[in-house]
């Protein structure tokens, strides 16, 4: 029994690595980590750059005295 699991993960196991590799060399998983990439990298600047403080100061005054201590 326990050989007969062991097969098993391993034939799962080689499987899905098999899947996996083959989906990565796709166009499809390429262009979903570049859109990813840039989503992060504006998300990046908008917070560094102060897009998002400057945003909740319209919205209320007290919230620019907490982010500025």
């Amino acid at each position: 029994m326990k050989h007969r699991d062991g097969i098993f993960a391993t034939i799962a196991l080689t499987l899905s690595s098999f899947a996996l590799a083959g989906m990565m060399y796709t166009d499809a998983y390429s262009a979903a980590t570049g859109t990813e990439v840039r989503g992060v990298n504006a998300l990046t600047h908008e917070v560094i750059g102060g897009g998002l403080v400057a945003s909740a100061d319209s919205v209320d005054g007290t919230t620019s005295a907490a982010v500025q201590q």
